[in-house]
């Protein structure tokens, strides 16, 4: 099934990695970061579903809901950090299909929207896929096959391990606070804390860097985070 889908979600890493497994999938995606431009996005492309944060600015995730409902009959996976009762009965009460509070896995947000596709009858057969593969230098991350390669040998990575790597990966150069990644790993490691993080950094750099003492790959930014250093493939 390969469908186009609206993400409209305003933390932009979250928002990013939601793009990149929609693409793995074979979808096509279109990404806006408050509910004023999810209107305008859902007015102007006619997605086949909307994957939609509660906490957007401008207009909320329940407004946006609202009028798409009464402008269209397009399927809406809701996200949110808020888990109260109240909140999830209003969101399927204005005809959500489905809604998954955050933290949430990356895998199991693309088998909801899957069946949600499959229900609603939305998409279209897939044709040739996109490569899913995101590489930066010597680092090829696969969301698709959850493998990682460095210099073209294959890495043994944990799911928290993987997460981490694949986020870096699709924006090398940028720098990731410990909070960023801890909210990367929550999909896999609910239990983890920011100190965790140092150590999947350590043992990433174990299994990545030629000399894990001397990091060339993954960097020390002090007072910040980690970075992943060297450009795209």
């Amino acid at each position: 099934m390969c469908a186009h889908v609206l993400v409209a979600e305003d933390d932009e890493m979250q928002a990013e990695l939601i793009r990149r497994s929609l693409l793995a999938e074979g979808h096509t995606a279109t990404v806006v970061h408050d509910g004023r431009a999810a209107l305008d996005a859902a007015r102007r492309t006619t997605p086949d579903l909307v994957v939609l944060d509660l906490m957007l600015p401008v207009i909320d995730g329940f407004g946006v809901c609202r009028v798409l409902r009464r402008d269209a009959d397009i399927p809406v996976v809701m996200l949110t950090a808020r888990s109260a009762e109240d909140d999830v009965l209003l969101g399927l009460e204005l005809g959500a299909d489905d809604y998954m509070t955050k933290p949430y896995s990356p895998r199991e947000l693309m088998a909801r929207i899957r069946t949600v596709l499959r229900r609603s009858g939305r998409g279209v057969d897939a044709g040739p896929r996109e490569d899913p593969v995101v590489r930066a230098g010597d680092l090829a991350v696969d969301p698709v096959r959850h493998e990682v390669h460095c210099d073209g040998t294959p890495v043994e990575c944990t799911p928290a391990e993987f997460e981490i790597l694949l986020a870096m990966t699709a924006e090398p150069e940028r720098v990731f606070s410990r909070r960023q990644l801890l909210e990367v790993t929550r999909g896999t490691d609910r239990a983890s804390t920011e100190r965790a993080v140092d150590v999947h950094i350590m043992n990433l750099r174990r299994k990545i860097e030629a000399d894990p003492r001397r990091p060339a790959r993954l960097l020390t930014v002090f007072g910040v985070g980690y970075k992943l250093s060297g450009g795209r493939g």
